[in-house]
Order: C-alpha cells, then structure tokens, then sequence
C-alpha cells in the first residue's frame, strides 16, 4: 500500500489573507505569478521556497519585495546569496504581515516591525505566501513522524509497517 496525503500550504492566520486567495493572495508563483507581470509584489518569508519564487517574480515585474520575520534568511546558503544579490529585489527583515488589505482584491499589507514596533502600510497587488507546508498524516496516526510532522520513511521509502510505503 502507498500512501501519498501530500501537504497544504501553511498559512498566516491573518485578516484578509483567506478573503483574498484567488484576488491577490497565492501560494504558487508560478502558477499565478504571470497575473502580476509589471505589478507591486510582496513575498513573504525567508526560506528557499521564498527566496526562489521571489527570483522568479523578479523576472516578472520590478517591483518585488520580500518581507522575512528575522533579521536573515533561514534558506540554503546559495540561495540566500542569490536573492541578496538581486538588486531587483527589496528585502524587508525583522518584519511580519499584520493584515492584507482592499477591497475587490489585495491593495496593499499591513506590517510591522519586530524591533522597534512600528507599523506602516505598503502598497501591493500581488501577496505570494511562502512560509511552510503542513504535512496530511492524519490518516496513519500510529506511523513515526519526525519533528514536522512527516511519515519516517527509509530510503525504499518504507515505513516501519511491512508493505506499507509513503511518498510524496
């Protein structure tokens, strides 16, 4: 038996992020990135996933800001490197979104800084997400699963059930 759950997108939790999904805010930049060619982008995140999809937009549109909650970025050192490197991309550290906002669709994300507490606005038409993903193990509650919540698996891919194997 394979099991394959596959993984959701981890959210924010803020006002206007759910509101929004479909009208300014997505979780797949190149999916929807294409939307937002010559657009004001906000990324938000700091690990490769971000990085990367913020390269990407970059190729899109010259308005593309990435915001991260610390003060550098958790994504391998080659690609952190990359994306500092960018000048076509502004980097917003020890920030996190309070609040995406509009009306029909995303206008602009409410931020605020972790150190000195302020709070400022910035104008936006695309809010690309990138701030993990959520494991659907549910399902096999008695398998192993390390520390983010994913099946154990050896490099069969095995798990520790006889004929039971997990991908994905």
């Amino acid at each position: 038996v394979l099991i394959a759950t596959g993984a959701e997108h981890r959210k924010l939790g803020i006002p206007g992020e759910n509101e929004f999904e479909g009208r300014g805010v997505s979780y797949c930049a190149t999916c929807d990135g294409p939307f937002f060619r010559k657009k004001r982008i906000i990324v938000i995140g700091g690990g490769d996933a971000a990085c990367d999809e913020a390269t990407y937009l970059s190729t899109l549109s010259d308005d593309v800001t990435i915001i991260h909650r610390k003060a550098s970025f958790r994504a391998q050192k080659a690609v952190a490197e990359r994306i500092l490197a960018n000048d076509g991309i502004k980097k917003v550290f020890n920030t996190v979104v309070k609040e995406i906002k509009g009306s029909a669709k995303v206008e602009s994300v409410v931020v605020e800084n972790t150190q000195t507490g302020e709070v400022s606005e910035i104008g936006a038409d695309g809010v690309f997400i990138f701030v993990g993903m959520i494991p659907r193990a549910d399902l096999v509650e008695m398998l192993p699963k390390d520390e983010g919540g994913y099946i154990i698996t050896n490099e069969k891919m095995e798990t520790p059930v006889k004929g039971l194997y997990c991908a994905g």
